[in-house]
């Protein structure tokens, strides 16, 4: 019985390690099935979508670099391959990835040139809302360098303009809002500097392109209140009220329109209904959800570069502004009154400093040029003597005046004309030959005084 057991036994083990061993076998020989079918669909498919694949799958685990050259030499190598457009789209992308300055001014040349050559694929709206993105990741804090912001602003709303249909507007209508928050912020501190330390024309220079370009701003209703304060105390109420009166009817919620009303009661002008679309988006800017600021987010601030409450209190709905930066108000125009024309400088437009008269010879028949002014001196007499005796001619003691007026004679006939002007031209003449006299006077003043300091340099006595 024993000698029976131990031999089942024994043949149970061996038939076991068999199995084992099987088991193992057949596992070893997957692996190599599956790198065998993989190697022939690799030699089955076309080389640049091999190319292709092997640099995404670089870029993915982060080797960006390998992967840029590897898509670069599927770019040159298969100038015709289909996969041309998304090589180079993958080229721009892993520049943005990669991030850092030199890094994204590479990916804005690179989406750019995507955009110039496949301007119809349906992956040009991205490229250009990346262009945007690019200088949006770039933007610093308001009261610092405003160059990405403005940049990432003109990206944006070229966006909106080449692409209104696109999917990515909402985002890209956002981040528009957020950008033009930060921009108007920037001039709204340095108006409200101005404003405090008292000099009212730079101050109202900033603030008026504010209240202008950026309606959606989150302080426009005060930078409307500091223009209407700015007026006021220039004793321009009429302007004051202007700007007042637009607190109450575009911002009707806000905490300044009870104050605007009563100045505007003061001054005497009617009260604006608020507008009922301003009270509608009001009503929505008050409801719409915002990211709330974590506890770190204050000491953060002081060590980060861009922008962060003003990300958060940018407006979430209405429409931004569209339009390019054109606005040409210039600070010496400001407080002048009236649209854009500026009043501190004389009724004919000159300078207040300087003197802009022309002088000029009027002759007989014709008059001074437009805007100039003639000049005569004191004790200058007229040229021609008057007839006495002829009727409807003028006394000795009337001149002529800068008009234009002609002198003519009763009879109607153009005699007197050509007797009044022929005196000119001796003048004219003995003027220049007196100019010529003067200058050979001056010449041979200056040649004696010369031999006096030569003689003087030879004999010192």
């Amino acid at each position: 019985m024993r000698r029976t057991l131990l031999a089942c036994i024994t043949a149970v083990a061996f038939l076991a390690a068999v199995s084992a061993t099987a088991q193992n076998a057949d596992k070893s020989k997957k692996p190599k099935k599956k790198k065998e079918d993989a190697a022939a669909t690799d030699n089955s498919s076309a080389p640049d979508k091999i190319l292709y694949d092997r640099a995404m799958k670089d870029v993915k685990k982060g080797r960006q670099e390998v992967g840029r050259l590897t898509l670069q030499t599927l770019i040159n190598t298969y100038p015709d391959s289909e996969f041309l457009a998304k090589a180079k789209l993958a080229i721009a992308d892993s520049y943005y990835k990669e991030a850092g300055t030199a890094n994204l001014t590479q990916a804005i040349a690179s989406y750019k040139d995507f955009i110039v050559f496949f301007p119809f694929l349906p992956e040009a709206p991205y490229a250009q809302m990346q262009v945007a993105m690019t200088h949006y990741k770039q933007m610093e804090k308001p009261d610092r360098d405003r160059t990405e912001a403005r940049a990432a602003e003109d990206e944006f709303q070229t966006f909106l303009q080449k692409y209104p249909n696109d999917p990515l507007v909402p985002q890209t209508t956002q981040h528009l809002r957020e950008v033009q928050e930060i921009l108007a912020e920037g001039d709204f501190r340095i108006g409200y500097y101005y404003y405090v330390k008292g000099d009212r024309r730079a101050a109202a220079g900033r603030l008026i392109s504010v209240t202008k370009r950026y309606p959606l701003y989150s302080k426009a209703d005060r930078a409307l209140w500091m223009l209407g304060d700015i007026f006021e105390k220039s004793e321009k109420k009429e302007f004051a009220a202007i700007y007042l009166g637009r607190i109450v009817r575009e911002y009707p919620l806000s905490p300044l329109a009870g104050d605007a009303k009563n100045k505007l009661v003061a001054f005497g002008v009617p009260v604006p209904q608020p507008d009922p679309k301003a009270l509608k988006w009001m009503q929505a800017e008050q409801s719409a959800q915002r990211p709330k600021p974590g506890m770190l987010n204050k000491p953060m601030s002081l060590v980060k570069t861009g922008p962060g409450k003003e990300l958060i209190v940018a407006a979430r709905t209405g429409a931004p502004n569209l339009q390019p930066d054109a606005d040409t108000t210039s600070a010496t125009d400001i407080l002048t009154g009236g649209g854009g024309q500026t009043r501190i400088a004389g009724a004919g437009g000159s300078s207040p400093t300087a003197n802009t008269a022309v002088v000029e010879v009027a002759t007989p028949g014709s008059g001074a040029s437009g805007g100039s002014t003639v000049e005569a001196p004191a004790d200058a007499q007229p040229t021609t003597e008057a007839d006495p005796n002829a009727s409807g001619a003028p006394s000795a003691d009337s001149t002529t005046p800068a008009g234009g007026a002609t002198a003519t004679d009763a009879s109607g006939t153009g005699g007197t004309g050509a007797a009044a002007t022929d005196p000119a031209q001796p003048a004219n003449g003995q003027s220049a030959d007196a100019s010529k006299t003067d200058s050979s006077k001056n010449s041979g003043k200056e040649s004696t005084s010369k031999k006096k300091k030569g003689v003087k340099k030879i004999i010192p006595w």
